[in-house]
C-alpha cells in the first residue's frame, strides 16, 4: 500500500512538472473540418431588392455615433430613418455613401454606409434601412457615457466562418443575453478558401451574422482571410472586399488607415491593430501606436484592451510563433502602459496565458524566456469560432509555463467589466446544444488594482 501511494505521488509530481502547473483540457471534440453551409442556407430577405447584410459598428471615438451598413442588389438611394425609442413621432432621416466593387468574376451589390453622430448615451434607438415596402426595421442601444466605473459587457468571437459549428457559436452567443457589443478578432467569411475567392461567401456571411450585427456594434479586427490578395486572378489590391463592406471610425483616433484604430466604450479603451500591415519602426501603424498609448487616460477609461489577429503567446503548433516579430516590436509598450488584456485569433483553438512578458532579452545574460510580470497583459487566443478549416488540436507538449489554460474546441467569450478594478471573464465551449463555461477568471485592472489575480488554474 505504501509503495502504491509512493507511485501515485511520483506520477502526480511528473504531471505537475510537465504541465508547469497549468491546464490542458481533456475535452475532446472532432478534429475534422466542418463544411461551409450551402449558399442557399443564407437566402436574402423577402422583397424586391430588399436591404440585407445589415450591420453596425461604433461611429465615433466616444460612443455617441454609429455606422449603419447594408447591401442592396440594385442601386437605390441609401436612406436610414431612425428615432429614439418611445419617440416615433420624431423621426430623422439621413443618406448613405454608396460603393461597390468587382473581384475577378464577381460584382458586388450596392454597399451603403451611413454615419449617425450626436446620439444620446445609453439610449435605445430604432432604425429602418430602405424605403416603402422593402424597408427593414432594427434597433440598437448606445453605450453609457465614458467613465471609470461604468459596467459594460463585451462578447468575444474570432475566426467565425459559416459552417454548422460557426452557427452553433453564434447561436450560443445570441442566446446569451449579456453581451452588449462584440469584439470580433478577425477572419470573417473565409471566402478566400473557395475557388476564385468566391465573393458570394461575403454575401452569405453578412446575412448569417445579421441576427446579431444589426442589433449591437461589432468592433472589427482585420485577419489574414480578409487580405484577398490574389495576383493570379488579377487581384493585386489587398483588403478590397473587407474595406468596401466594413467601415470603421479610424479617423476619429487620428489613424491613417481603417486597418488600425481605437475607440472608447464605457470604461474600456479598445485598440485594434493589424497583424498583416507593416509595423516596423517608423511605419504608419508603429507611429500611430507610439502616439496612441500615452494618450490613454486611465482615470477615464481604466481598462485597456487590444485586439489583433496573430497571437503573440501561442503553445499550439498551428501558426506557432507567427506573431513573434510584432511581439518583439510592441510588447515593451504594452508592459510600460499596463495593457490589461490582448485578444487574438488565427489559431483555431482556445488558450489563456498567465501575465508574462519577454522583454528583457540579452544575448550575454541569456535572458530569453517569458517571465511572470504583473504589468503585462493576459493574452487570450480565441480563434475558435468554428470555421471551415477545422480545429487546431496539436498543442506543444509539455505545456509552457506561460500558458494557463488551453483547449482544442470551439466557442465564444464574455467579458463583464464591473468597475475600475474588477472584470469577470468566461469562455463558453460549444458543448452539444449548450454553451458550457469551461474557463473563467477575475481580472484585476493593471492601473487601479495591480495585484496578482487568484490562481488562474481551474
Amino acid at each position: 500500500m505504501v509503495m502504491g501511494i509512493f507511485t501515485v505521488a511520483i506520477v502526480l509530481l511528473n504531471i505537475i512538472e510537465l504541465s508547469n502547473g497549468a491546464i490542458t483540457s481533456g475535452y475532446q471534440r472532432k478534429s475534422e473540418p466542418s463544411m461551409d453551409l450551402p449558399l442557399e442556407s443564407f437566402p436574402p430577405p423577402p422583397g424586391h431588392s430588399a436591404p440585407e447584410q445589415v450591420h453596425i459598428t461604433q461611429g465615433d471615438h466616444e460612443g455617441r455615433g454609429v455606422i449603419i451598413s447594408w447591401v442592396t442588389p440594385k442601386k437605390h438611394p441609401g436612406v436610414v430613418t431612425y428615432w429614439e425609442a418611445g419617440h416615433e413621432q420624431k423621426k430623422h432621416k439621413t443618406s448613405s455613401k454608396t460603393t461597390h466593387y468587382k473581384f475577378y468574376n464577381y460584382t458586388s451589390g450596392y454597399i451603403h454606409h451611413t454615419l449617425i453622430k450626436g446620439l444620446k448615451h445609453d439610449t435605445k434607438y430604432y432604425y429602418e434601412v430602405g424605403q416603402h415596402e422593402v424597408a427593414r426595421r432594427f434597433h440598437f442601444t448606445t453605450p453609457p457615457p465614458v467613465g471609470p466605473d461604468v459596467p459594460y459587457t463585451f462578447g468575444v468571437i474570432g475566426d467565425l466562418g459559416q459552417t454548422a459549428d460557426s452557427n452553433q457559436t453564434l447561436e450560443h452567443y445570441v442566446s446569451n443575453p449579456q453581451g452588449q457589443a462584440m469584439l470580433f478578432i478577425g477572419d470573417l467569411s473565409y471566402a478566400d478558401d473557395h475557388p476564385f475567392h468566391d465573393n458570394r461567401r461575403w454575401d452569405t456571411w453578412g446575412r448569417f451574422v445579421e441576427k446579431s450585427a444589426a442589433y449591437q456594434a461589432w468592433i472589427w479586427t482585420p485577419g489574414n482571410h480578409e487580405l484577398d490578395f490574389a495576383p493570379e486572378l488579377g487581384e493585386s489590391v489587398p483588403w478590397k472586399p473587407f474595406l468596401h463592406r466594413y467601415s470603421v471610425p479610424y479617423k476619429e483616433s487620428k489613424s491613417t488607415s481603417p486597418l488600425w484604430y481605437s475607440i472608447k466604450r464605457a470604461s474600456a479603451y479598445i485598440i485594434v491593430l493589424n497583424s498583416y500591415s507593416a509595423y516596423g519602426k517608423y511605419t504608419p501603424q508603429y507611429s500611430w501606436l507610439e502616439q496612441e498609448l500615452p494618450k490613454i487616460n486611465r482615470k477615464q477609461t481604466p481598462w485597456v484592451i487590444v485586439l489583433l489577429h496573430s497571437p503573440w503567446y501561442n503553445s499550439n503548433n498551428y501558426h506557432y510563433m507567427e506573431g513573434e516579430s510584432m511581439r518583439v516590436m510592441f510588447e515593451p509598450w504594452f508592459v510600460e502602459h499596463k495593457v490589461d488584456i490582448v485578444f487574438a485569433g488565427h489559431v483555431h483553438s482556445y488558450e489563456r496565458s498567465e501575465r508574462v512578458s519577454n522583454i528583457k532579452y540579452n544575448i550575454t545574460d541569456g535572458l530569453s524566456a517569458p517571465i511572470r510580470d504583473s504589468s503585462a497583459p493576459v493574452y487570450i487566443t480565441i480563434g475558435d469560432g468554428g470555421n471551415v478549416e477545422g480545429i487546431a488540436n496539436n498543442f506543444i507538449d509539455p505545456q509552457p509555463h506561460y500558458s494557463a489554460f488551453r483547449e482544442a474546441s470551439f466557442g465564444h467569450a464574455i467579458l463583464e467589466i464591473k468597475n475600475r478594478t474588477h472584470a469577470f471573464y468566461t469562455w463558453h465551449r460549444n458543448h452539444d446544444n449548450e454553451p458550457v463555461a469551461a474557463d473563467s477568471m477575475w481580472f484585476y485592472n493593471r492601473f487601479w488594482h495591480p495585484e496578482e489575480e487568484p490562481s488562474t488554474i481551474r
